[in-house]
């Protein structure tokens, strides 16, 4: 299944609300958040534990559904939506990368990378040229045949980033993507995603702690008590790497 890019928002977000219901007591995670990313942006979110980021993104992500407002993905509203809808939605047109790789331990590289595919029924033949392409993309041709654990962690992140995008998404999600990784391997990640956003249109929203993210998003946005309150236009990163030097 192959994804165009759209002409409108990739995501459209307007007045999202999100409950939770803890020890008797109502937690509210977000406050009337309105939030718009078009194909080809690259946001990046900051903001304290407890802020919200991980609430919204799952909200954005369709893994969690909101208390009230109106998300749109793709145009679709997600709000009358079934749970298989969701889940296929998810499956098909939105990229998820975890601070924790999530990578299936049993597989290699290649074979996790093609996954999607295979719930998809994509033909073999499409699957090979599909996998190659990004195996590539990524720099893991000579590791396509390991599994997870015998890889490094920036070497399972960019397996998970490619796993994301194998379903030819215009949209992935990250949630704290350099969060175990050393600055350098954090570097080579970025202008991965970077390239990808640049070369194929991918818009990526990103949440996370790490300022260096920033650097390589064209917006940035800060979210506190569930409310974000600030959007940016980002510094290039290629300017911040040369006024560092």
């Amino acid at each position: 299944m192959t994804i165009q890019a759209t002409a409108g928002p990739v995501v459209e977000a307007r007045d999202l609300v999100k409950h939770y219901k803890t020890g008797g007591e109502t937690v509210e995670a977000l406050r009337g958040v309105d939030f718009r990313v078009d194909s080809g942006d690259f946001v990046a979110i900051h903001g304290p534990s407890g802020s919200g980021k991980t609430t919204f993104l799952n909200m954005v992500g369709c893994i969690d559904k909101p208390t009230s407002g109106e998300l749109l993905v793709y145009g679709q509203s997600t709000a009358t939506m079934s749970e298989g809808k969701l889940a296929t939605l998810r499956r098909d047109r939105i990229g998820l990368v975890f601070q924790v790789f999530n990578l299936i331990p049993v597989l290699s590289t290649y074979e996790n990378i093609e996954y999607p595919l295979l719930l998809q029924g994509v033909p073999r033949r499409q699957r090979q040229e599909r996998v190659r392409k990004l195996i590539e993309a990524v720099g893991l041709e000579k590791e396509h045949r390991r599994r997870p654990d015998k890889l490094s962690g920036g070497q399972r992140q960019r397996v998970a980033l490619a796993r994301a995008l194998i379903t030819e998404t215009h949209l992935v999600l990250a949630d704290e993507p350099t969060g175990n990784l050393d600055t350098e391997t954090s570097k080579r990640i970025l202008g991965i995603m970077q390239s990808l956003n640049e070369n194929r249109d991918v818009a990526f929203v990103v949440v996370t702690h790490d300022p260096m993210v920033g650097g390589y998003a064209k917006r940035t946005l800060e979210i506190c008590d569930g409310r974000l309150s600030r959007d940016d236009v980002a510094m290039p990163a290629d300017r911040i790497r040369t006024e560092a030097s």
